[in-house]
């Protein structure tokens, strides 16, 4: 998507990217779509067998990846004993990458027309709480949007009165009744927060901090999407700990924790298919 897609209906350009990817895996309709962030790569292949891989940049509103340690395809899965499809979303686009608000919402957008009712959005952030150390899952029950934007435009009124699913939260915790959960605030990025913004983060009822997730919530509570969001401890905020953050360090933090986290993502959206 350039410069110049400003122009197009993002609804149709969702529309036509559903096409094209129905066209090229052969799946008429996904039926739940997963965005995986730092740290979740390793979950697609326990999901099941994969269909087909497309590069991003080959379906309509897409781009290549811009950060190292993001995937740039949109893949295919048949899940494991059931007869659902996920699609999974290996090309997220970032606020802070400057393409505008409509190419962050694309993605979930193009999930909702592929045919998916349930969304899982996955991240890297900053934890707040001490005791979740580098590595911990967390389950995020709200968020926090300071990115001062909104993917929905004129007059268009959505509740987010539990934009992150309850009943989806339950499920997970069928899965590992350890999980924890908490209030996820994104922030422009691409710099880390400081310590003071963190203490404010804190403050205004904050548990995870980081860069995605709520913007593309607020596009797929409006396609009416129902939403699971797990965030993946990688590092402590900044001034929670005493040594300073490192892009090396989240991404080390995230591999790390891969193979025990892609299991428990595999085990809930496999949970999920048999459910819906």
């Amino acid at each position: 998507m350039t410069h110049h897609d400003t122009d197009v209906d993002p609804r149709a350009l969702a529309a036509e990217a559903a096409q094209a990817i129905a066209y090229a895996t052969g799946v008429a309709k996904h039926d739940i779509a997963l965005v995986l962030g730092s740290g979740w790569g390793g979950a697609a292949e326990l999901l099941g067998d994969v269909v087909a891989e497309v590069p991003a940049e080959d379906i309509p509103g897409f781009r290549k990846a811009a950060v190292v340690g993001h995937g740039g395809t949109i893949t295919s899965i048949k899940i494991a004993g059931t007869d659902a499809h996920a699609l999974v979303l290996g090309a997220r686009t970032h606020y802070y990458e400057g393409h505008g608000v409509r190419a962050v919402a694309h993605g979930v957008r193009t999930a909702a027309a592929a045919g998916c009712t349930s969304l899982v959005l996955t991240n890297g952030c900053g934890g707040l709480r001490a005791e979740w150390g580098p590595g911990t899952p967390v389950l995020i029950s709200d968020h926090i949007n300071l990115t001062m934007d909104s993917p929905l435009e004129g007059a268009t009124f959505v509740d987010l009165t539990d934009v992150y699913s309850p009943r989806l939260r339950d499920l997970a915790r069928t899965i590992d009744s350890t999980l924890d959960e908490g209030v996820y605030v994104q922030f422009r990025g691409p710099h880390y927060e400081t310590p003071a913004e963190v203490q404010m983060a804190k403050i205004i009822g904050g548990d995870l901090v980081g860069m995605s997730t709520a913007l593309e919530a607020i596009a797929a509570r409006e396609a009416r999407l129902e939403i699971l969001g797990i965030s993946l401890v990688t590092n402590p905020a900044a001034g929670i700990s005493p040594t300073p953050l490192s892009h090396t360090e989240v991404l080390e933090a995230g591999r790390a924790a891969g193979p025990r986290i892609a299991k428990l993502l595999a085990d809930i959206v496999t949970t999920m298919a048999k459910e819906n």
